[in-house]
């Protein structure tokens, strides 16, 4: 089974998220995939909403029969994503696992913790962001692992493929935001 991990603080979850999961189900061919929602994001300097009130308000708008909403790192007890990752082969060794992730993630990438060993472990597919584009395909990430990008055309494949590798796709973008929903008041 080739399930995409797509983690964030959804703080809150609005329907760019859902457009994103809807379009790494079908642009990387994955059977599921679970909404990671992150206790807090290390590199945010406020809080996110509390995670009983992002977790239900995610299976409010994540109603795409293939999407699930998951706690597991809350439960797990990990902070950050190679760490959440590690616990989740862990666990589950027939799955394929793909990390999920937009182009503003890809640009730096290079300041998560143990950034390498996401890449190392797993596929990783990345889906376009409005104004990232050219910063995720130049950052250091992107050129540290030029050599396992797999083309966009061949993104189907990505959860059969052995890491390192990983894909950049181009889709139809939305500018929801988080941060414009909160600076807005709206959560």
């Amino acid at each position: 089974m080739a399930v995409g991990l797509f983690g964030g603080s959804f703080d809150p979850p609005h329907a760019g998220h859902v457009h994103f999961a809807r379009e790494a189900l079908k642009r990387f061919g994955l059977d599921r995939l679970i909404w990671l929602v992150s206790p807090g994001n290390p590199l945010k300097a406020d809080a996110p909403a509390s995670m009983d009130r992002r977790i239900a308000l995610c299976r409010t708008v994540a109603t795409h029969p293939k999407i699930h909403v998951s706690r597991a790192e809350g439960v797990l007890g990990t902070r950050y994503t190679a760490e959440t990752l590690a616990a989740l082969m862990a666990r589950f060794p027939g799955v394929r696992f793909v990390w999920l992730m937009g182009a503003d993630n890809l640009a730096q990438l290079h300041r998560w913790n143990d950034w390498t060993q996401i890449m190392d472990r797993v596929p990783v597919g990345i889906l376009a962001r409005p104004g990232f584009r050219l910063a995720a395909r130049n950052s250091v990430a992107a050129r540290r692992y030029r050599a396992a990008r797999l083309p966009d055309a061949a993104s189907r494949l990505l959860a059969r493929q052995p890491p390192p590798c990983w894909c950049f796709v181009n889709m139809p973008m939305r500018s929801d935001a988080s941060s414009l929903i909160r600076s807005r008041g709206e959560w």
